[in-house]
């Protein structure tokens, strides 16, 4: 398994290297071990963290948040199902957009209550204590 540097997650992940270093110190990703030279090297797999995280940031669910959600190490596949579930929110949300009148305003209303509950989910899973 090859590691990125932190300049090649950065560019795969379409994000600056401040904000990998960023994400870094929150908790939210983390290296998966060091060069010779110290330089921190990334498991490929941060990079769809990243964009899970990206997603997760840009439906208004605070980082702080992502990176309690995260922390808990019973919610490994957390990241997969938020990011799961945003997509879904972000598709609805589009429908919304092209749809009539009449329908718009509920599938904005349906897309507004999965953010909430979305964000709900990452409160619960974060104060769950650890089986």
């Amino acid at each position: 398994m090859r590691l990125l540097r932190i300049g090649e997650v950065a560019a795969s992940a379409g994000v600056s290297t401040r904000t990998v270093d960023f994400y870094t110190g929150l908790g939210l990703i983390a290296p998966a071990g060091r060069t010779g030279g110290n330089y921190r090297l990334y498991d490929a797999a941060v990079v769809e963290r990243i964009g899970a995280v990206r997603q997760l940031e840009a439906q208004g669910v605070p980082l702080e948040d992502i990176a309690r959600a995260f922390a808990n190490a019973q919610n490994a596949d957390l990241a997969a199902h938020l990011a799961r579930l945003d997509q879904d929110v972000h598709s609805l949300r589009e429908v919304a957009e092209t749809a009539g009148e009449e329908i718009a305003g509920l599938l904005a209303a349906v897309a507004a209550r999965a953010h909430t509950l979305v964000t709900t989910a990452i409160e619960i899973a974060t104060n769950m204590p650890p089986s």
